[in-house]
């Protein structure tokens, strides 16, 4: 499915900000400083959950279209999405894990037990507290948490 880049930015991204163009004047990514708080949530939540990377500031068009597709409620195939991204980390010479929380928990709720005493977890937690302090942003005129904004700066 081919979307608009200007429905991306619509979206996903704070009025009068958009995408970062390459050379050839394309839309090349978004900036992190010019998303909205939902869409820096998601984001944050595709970091960590469906397709893990180390490279967590902006986002490029692939992460672009994942988190359009979590904001605008898309029909996804999530199951596939993460079976595939398991697939690509285990084919790879890299010796991370990928999807440790949910590897933990499949095994856990499958009766699996472990000798060990370490349990993969998200850290931090994905809650109001996280979002307000590393996925707010300011310039977002449609978030208003309870009480004061902080002053810039």
């Amino acid at each position: 499915m081919r979307i608009d880049p200007q429905e991306f930015v619509a979206r996903l991204c704070i009025p009068g900000r958009g995408f970062v163009l390459n050379a050839e004047g394309h839309p090349w990514k978004l900036l992190r400083k010019d998303l909205t708080t939902l869409a820096q949530t998601w984001s944050v939540l595709s970091y960590s959950n469906l397709t893990p990377t180390s490279h967590t500031s902006d986002l490029n068009m692939d992460r672009a279209r994942l988190v359009y597709g979590l904001v605008t409620c898309m029909n996804m195939n999530i199951g596939a999405l993460i079976s595939g991204q398991i697939s690509t980390i285990a084919q790879s010479n890299s010796s991370r894990l990928g999807f440790p929380s949910l590897i933990t928990a499949l095994c856990r709720a499958r009766g699996v037990t472990s000798d060990s005493l370490t349990n993969e977890s998200l850290s931090p937690a994905i809650n109001l507290a996280y979002i307000k302090k590393n996925c707010w942003n300011m310039d977002d005129l449609t978030v208003n948490f309870r009480g004061a904004r902080k002053v810039r700066a």
